[in-house]
Protein backbone atom coordinates (compact mmCIF):
# COMPACT_ATOMS: atom_id res chain seq x y z
CA UNK A 1 0.00 0.00 0.00
CA UNK A 2 1.26 3.47 -1.10
CA UNK A 3 0.74 6.58 0.47
CA UNK A 4 -2.89 8.27 0.71
CA UNK A 5 -3.80 10.90 -0.08
CA UNK A 6 -7.79 11.63 0.70
CA UNK A 7 -10.60 14.21 -0.49
CA UNK A 8 -11.64 15.55 2.49
CA UNK A 9 -14.71 17.64 3.14
CA UNK A 10 -17.10 19.30 5.75
CA UNK A 11 -20.11 17.25 5.07
CA UNK A 12 -19.78 13.68 4.21
CA UNK A 13 -19.85 11.99 0.73
CA UNK A 14 -22.72 9.90 0.09
CA UNK A 15 -21.86 7.34 -3.32
CA UNK A 16 -24.96 9.08 -5.00
CA UNK A 17 -23.44 12.68 -5.37
CA UNK A 18 -20.03 10.91 -6.01
CA UNK A 19 -21.51 9.42 -9.12
CA UNK A 20 -23.32 12.35 -10.02
CA UNK A 21 -20.65 14.71 -9.44
CA UNK A 22 -17.73 13.08 -11.47
CA UNK A 23 -19.14 12.36 -14.96
CA UNK A 24 -19.49 16.36 -15.80
CA UNK A 25 -15.92 16.93 -14.80
CA UNK A 26 -14.25 13.67 -16.95
CA UNK A 27 -14.15 11.22 -14.45
CA UNK A 28 -15.51 7.92 -14.59
CA UNK A 29 -16.59 4.77 -12.37
CA UNK A 30 -14.73 1.29 -13.33
CA UNK A 31 -16.05 -1.30 -11.13
CA UNK A 32 -18.38 0.64 -8.59
CA UNK A 33 -15.43 1.86 -6.46
CA UNK A 34 -12.67 2.88 -8.92
CA UNK A 35 -12.10 6.20 -10.19
CA UNK A 36 -10.36 6.88 -13.41
CA UNK A 37 -9.27 9.74 -15.82
CA UNK A 38 -8.61 9.50 -19.43
CA UNK A 39 -5.27 10.35 -21.21
CA UNK A 40 -4.92 9.66 -25.13
CA UNK A 41 -6.62 6.81 -25.63
CA UNK A 42 -6.84 4.96 -21.52
CA UNK A 43 -8.32 5.08 -18.92
CA UNK A 44 -5.97 5.38 -15.30
CA UNK A 45 -6.79 5.02 -12.11
CA UNK A 46 -6.79 7.78 -10.01
CA UNK A 47 -8.43 6.74 -6.64
CA UNK A 48 -11.26 4.51 -5.16
CA UNK A 49 -14.17 4.78 -3.05
CA UNK A 50 -13.80 3.49 0.30
CA UNK A 51 -16.44 5.36 2.25
CA UNK A 52 -14.46 8.50 1.39
CA UNK A 53 -12.33 9.00 -2.07
CA UNK A 54 -8.75 7.51 -1.51
CA UNK A 55 -5.80 8.08 -3.93
CA UNK A 56 -2.26 6.53 -3.89
CA UNK A 57 -0.42 8.17 -6.61
CA UNK A 58 1.88 7.18 -8.77
CA UNK A 59 2.63 10.12 -10.78
CA UNK A 60 2.33 14.03 -10.60
CA UNK A 61 -0.10 13.53 -13.38
CA UNK A 62 -2.31 11.57 -10.53
CA UNK A 63 -1.89 14.11 -8.19
CA UNK A 64 -3.29 16.69 -10.36
CA UNK A 65 -6.28 14.85 -11.10
CA UNK A 66 -6.85 13.98 -7.64
CA UNK A 67 -6.55 18.03 -7.15
CA UNK A 68 -9.08 18.41 -9.65
CA UNK A 69 -11.20 15.71 -8.24
CA UNK A 70 -11.31 17.42 -5.00
CA UNK A 71 -12.57 20.48 -6.01
CA UNK A 72 -15.17 19.21 -8.38
CA UNK A 73 -16.65 17.30 -5.11
CA UNK A 74 -16.12 20.63 -2.81
CA UNK A 75 -13.82 19.18 -0.59
CA UNK A 76 -9.60 19.73 0.28
CA UNK A 77 -7.13 16.61 -0.95
CA UNK A 78 -5.05 15.98 2.23
CA UNK A 79 -2.33 14.18 2.81
CA UNK A 80 -1.71 11.01 5.75
CA UNK A 81 0.78 13.61 7.47
CA UNK A 82 -1.50 16.36 7.31
CA UNK A 83 -0.46 18.19 4.24
CA UNK A 84 -2.92 19.96 2.20
CA UNK A 85 -2.71 19.75 -2.18
CA UNK A 86 -4.36 22.86 -3.83
CA UNK A 87 -4.11 24.11 -6.90
CA UNK A 88 -3.19 27.93 -7.01
CA UNK A 89 -2.79 30.47 -9.92
CA UNK A 90 -2.46 27.31 -12.10
CA UNK A 91 0.01 25.78 -10.01
CA UNK A 92 -0.19 22.42 -7.89
CA UNK A 93 1.08 23.28 -4.51
CA UNK A 94 1.89 21.30 -1.28
CA UNK A 95 1.29 23.02 1.94
CA UNK A 96 2.41 21.59 5.51
CA UNK A 97 4.40 22.65 8.61
CA UNK A 98 3.67 26.35 7.39
CA UNK A 99 6.18 26.01 4.57
CA UNK A 100 4.77 25.57 0.57
CA UNK A 101 6.09 23.63 -1.79
CA UNK A 102 5.33 23.82 -5.51
CA UNK A 103 5.22 20.53 -7.54
CA UNK A 104 4.17 21.65 -10.79
CA UNK A 105 2.00 23.92 -13.73
CA UNK A 106 -1.30 22.01 -13.58
CA UNK A 107 -1.52 22.11 -17.46
CA UNK A 108 1.76 21.17 -17.71
CA UNK A 109 1.47 18.01 -15.74
CA UNK A 110 -1.79 17.26 -17.37
CA UNK A 111 -0.46 17.43 -20.77
CA UNK A 112 2.45 15.11 -19.60
CA UNK A 113 0.37 12.16 -19.03
CA UNK A 114 0.19 9.67 -16.10
CA UNK A 115 4.11 8.81 -16.31
CA UNK A 116 4.98 6.84 -12.95
CA UNK A 117 7.50 8.27 -10.72
CA UNK A 118 10.78 6.88 -10.99
CA UNK A 119 11.67 5.28 -7.65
Amino acid sequence: MGYELRVVRETPLAFAELARAIAPAGFELRDSDEIVARHDDGAHAVARWASQVVGEPGSDWQVAQLVRLSAVLGGRLVGEDGEVYALRDGVIEVVAGGGVMEIGRFDEIVEAGPAAWSR
